[in-house]
C-alpha cells in the first residue's frame, strides 16, 4: 500500500476526482508536452456528464493558463474507465502529441500504459486481516503499525492535516449565504451549530452538533474551499465532524487525534488498494461509505477499543452503505452530498456503539465487505455512478 500522504491530501473542492485529478493530469501532460500552439482536452464518462457542475473545465483551464486550451465534453463515447481524459497538443492544425489519463479517485491519476506507481509502497501488507494479525503478533495498535511503516515524519503530516480539517470546520461554521452552482442551496452549518430545538435531548444535541461540523466542511467543499480528502473531497466532512465532536466531549489530545487519523487511514488505504474510493467507479458507497468506515475506526481507537472492536466498527460502517448510489443533482457536490456527510458522521458513531456490544459475535470481516463493495459498485448501472442521469439527479431537474 502507498503512504497515507496519498490518501489524505489538502486540496480545493468540490471534487477530488473531477478537479484535483484532472489538474494533476494536466500538469503531468504539460511537463512532457509544453510549447505547442494549442491544446484540446476531451472528457468522457462521468467527467463529461458532471464536469460542468464539478468545475472540471475551470480547473483544467487554470492548469493550462496562459496557454490556449479547448475543453470538449464527450458524453456519447464510452471509454474503459468512467473518468477518462484525452490530452492533445497541436502545431497549427496538426495533432502532434497525445496522452490519455484516468482520474481514479482521491485526486490520483493513472496514465494509459502505466500501472499505478505514484510514490513507493510503504506498507508490505495489503489486507486488513494481514495487518490485524501482524499487530496482534507484535502487540501493537493499528496507528503504531502505520507509524512503523511511514516513519516519524507522518505525525507532522497528520498535524497539518488536522489543522486544515479544523480550519475547514471553523470557516464553514462562520459562512452564510447561497452556495454557487444555481441550485440555490442555503448554507446551514451556522444555523445547525447555534439553533437548538425547544425540546432538545442529549442525543438530538449530539446529532445536531456533529451534523453542523459535517455541513461546515461539505459546504466549504461545495464552494471551492480548501479541504482534506478523507478519502475524497465529496466525503471530506465525515472525519472532521466525528473527531472534533469526540475531542470536545472527552478532551482528547492532539496526539490522540493524530493516532486516530492514522488508524482511519489504514482503513481507507485498504479500501483504496483492494477496491475503489471513486464515486464514478463504485458509487457513493466508495466515497461516503469509506469515510464512515474510516471515522468509525478512528473513533474506536480514541476510545481505546480492541483491534477486533475497531475492525467491527469499520465493517459495520461500510457494510450498511453497500449499494449507495452517486447521483449528484446537476453534477454539483451539494444534493445529496452535503447531507450524506452528516448522516455518515452520525452513523459512524452508531457503528462504534454497536461494536462495543457485538464485536465478539461478528461473522463478517472487513476485507469481505470491501470485496462486496467493489463487486456491488461494478454491478451498479452507470446511471448511478456519478453521471447525474439517474436517481435524484434525474428526478430533480436532470443534468445541466
Amino acid at each position: 500500500m502507498k503512504s497515507l500522504k496519498q490518501l489524505y491530501k489538502i486540496g480545493v473542492g468540490p471534487s477530488s476526482s473531477h478537479t484535483m485529478g484532472p489538474v494533476k493530469a494536466a500538469e503531468r501532460f504539460l511537463c512532457q508536452y509544453d510549447g505547442y500552439d494549442s491544446y484540446i482536452v476531451t472528457l468522457y464518462g462521468s467527467l463529461a456528464l458532471t464536469g460542468k457542475g464539478h468545475c472540471t473545465d475551470v480547473a483544467i483551464e487554470r492548469a493550462f493558463a496562459p496557454r490556449k486550451v479547448t475543453i470538449v465534453f464527450n458524453k456519447d463515447t464510452k471509454r474503459e474507465h468512467p473518468n477518462t481524459m484525452d490530452f492533445d497538443g497541436y502545431t497549427g492544425s496538426k495533432q502532434t502529441c497525445h496522452m490519455r489519463a484516468y482520474s481514479i479517485g482521491g485526486g490520483e491519476v493513472l496514465v494509459e500504459g502505466e500501472t499505478f506507481a505514484e510514490g513507493k509502497d510503504v506498507y508490505a501488507l495489503n489486507t486488513f486481516e494481514q495487518i490485524k494479525r501482524y499487530c496482534e503478533q507484535h502487540n501493537m495498535r493499528y496507528w503504531q503499525y502505520a507509524l512503523q511503516c511511514e516513519g516519524d515524519g507522518i505525525l507532522d503530516y497528520m498535524r497539518e492535516i488536522w489543522q486544515v480539517m479544523m480550519s475547514s470546520v471553523n470557516e464553514g461554521l462562520c459562512a452564510e449565504g447561497i452556495l454557487p452552482g444555481g441550485l440555490n442551496v442555503v448554507r446551514r452549518a451556522k444555523t445547525l451549530a447555534t439553533n437548538c430545538a425547544r425540546r432538545e435531548t442529549a442525543q438530538s444535541r449530539e446529532d445536531r452538533i456533529v451534523a453542523s461540523y459535517a455541513f461546515a466542511v461539505g459546504e466549504q467543499n461545495a464552494s471551492g474551499g480548501v479541504v482534506v480528502t478523507a478519502p475524497t473531497c465529496g466525503a471530506s466532512g465525515v472525519l472532521p465532524a466525528v473527531f472534533r465532536y469526540a475531542r470536545e466531549q472527552h478532551n482528547f489530545s492532539d496526539e490522540q487525534i493524530y493516532r486516530a487519523l492514522l488508524t482511519a487511514g489504514i482503513v481507507g488505504n485498504v479500501v483504496k488498494t483492494n477496491a475503489s474510493i471513486a464515486g464514478a467507479e463504485c458509487g457513493c458507497q466508495a466515497e461516503i461509505g469509506t469515510a464512515c468506515s474510516m471515522a468509525a475506526a478512528g473513533l474506536a481507537e480514541l476510545y481505546g477499543m480492541t483491534l477486533d472492536e475497531i475492525e467491527y466498527s469499520a465493517e459495520v460502517a461500510l457494510e450498511h452503505h453497500l449499494g449507495l448510489t452517486c447521483d449528484p443533482v446537476c453534477g454539483l457536490v451539494q444534493i445529496p452530498c452535503i447531507e450524506r456527510n452528516a448522516v455518515a458522521a452520525m452513523r459512524s458513531i452508531n457503528a462504534v456503539s454497536l461494536a462495543t456490544f457485538l464485536a465478539d459475535s461478528r461473522k463478517v470481516s472487513f476485507d469481505t465487505v470491501v470485496n462486496a463493495m467493489y463487486e456491488t459498485g461494478h454491478d451498479l448501472s452507470e446511471n448511478y455512478r456519478e453521471t447525474s442521469i439517474g436517481g435524484l439527479a434525474k428526478l430533480i431537474g436532470g443534468n445541466k
